[in-house]
């Protein structure tokens, strides 16, 4: 029978020689990482879905919200793996970095530097391999006289038609905030881009961080194409209602007992304070 020791995985840079892993939600240390399946699969789950994101502890109750180093991901995960996540974890690096793009020609990909200038106005961008002359915003060819056609998502033509396009029922879109692409094969309507957690309408690509009742999709041209029923989205209201109705009755009852137990604590306090000082005053010895 193994002996395990509940410990957090952010402290795994504490334990030398040790491996961590991870069971129902808890962190557990063993003495061979390899044995561990449930974390390989966490990993590679996370490397797979995460879009180069940062891998966070496993624990669900870690309050250090602790981030794994490449180090500790490529003990865990296999060669491909690993390599996999570097890429896309650079990829999310240029995507968000307003000083870099990358060439929009196929077959060059190369990070090309973007001058500053003011944010959100297109400068001209030019690639140090192939020499292209481009848009940072639309990525087209550089139109110095000419309105950048940002606004509009890049057309890709298939055999079936626009794949990516400005069609409400396109199965790709950008995110309307770091303009990464993400596909939509079916389910509901609010997406949550995976890069930048933005929160928007897949219809219309309107912001809905602050919709927390859904209210977007009960007029409009998006009334009643969440994809959920009209009883799930109530039972969703209640839920949120129930949560903030149960926080302001906790607020309630706590204010005024912490009203009344402040002199106490004030008095605990100053008592602790002055014990200190008369312990550190030479004129008491």
């Amino acid at each position: 029978m193994k002996s395990y020791q509940i410990a957090c995985l952010c402290s795994l840079s504490k334990v030398i020689g040790l491996s961590i892993h991870t069971c129902d939600n808890l962190c557990f240390l063993s003495t061979r990482a390899q044995d561990c399946q449930c974390l390989k699969q966490y990993m590679q789950l996370a490397i797979r879905d995460g879009c180069g994101s940062p891998i966070t502890c496993p624990d669900m109750v870690c309050l250090n919200h602790g981030i794994l180093q490449e180090a500790e991901i490529a003990c865990l995960v296999p060669v491909d793996q690993f390599q996999l996540y570097q890429r896309l974890k650079f990829e999310r690096e240029v995507h968000l970095d307003p000083y870099r793009t990358w060439c929009p020609v196929a077959d060059c990909q190369t990070v090309c530097p973007v001058v500053s200038g003011d944010p959100g106005q297109p400068v001209l961008v030019e690639c140090p391999s192939c020499h292209l002359k481009f848009c940072s915003c639309c990525k087209d060819a550089w139109h110095a006289e000419v309105s950048c056609r940002d606004s509009q998502p890049i057309v890709l033509p298939t055999e079936h038609g626009a794949l990516v396009g400005t069609d409400a029922d396109a199965p790709i879109k950008q995110c309307p905030f770091c303009r990464v692409y993400i596909e939509r094969n079916e389910g509901c309507a609010q997406m949550m881009c995976k890069n930048c957690k933005h929160t928007f309408c897949w219809y219309c690509l309107q912001n809905l961080d602050n919709d927390i009742f859904l209210r977007h999709y009960d007029k409009g041209p998006c009334r009643n194409k969440l994809g959920h029923s009209r009883a799930s989205v109530i039972w969703n209201r209640t839920q949120v209602v129930g949560i903030l109705v149960g926080l302001g009755i906790i607020a309630l009852v706590t204010s005024p007992l912490l009203l009344l137990a402040s002199p106490c604590i004030i008095c605990c306090v100053c008592k602790c304070c002055r014990g200190k000082k008369k312990k550190h005053d030479p004129s008491t010895t």
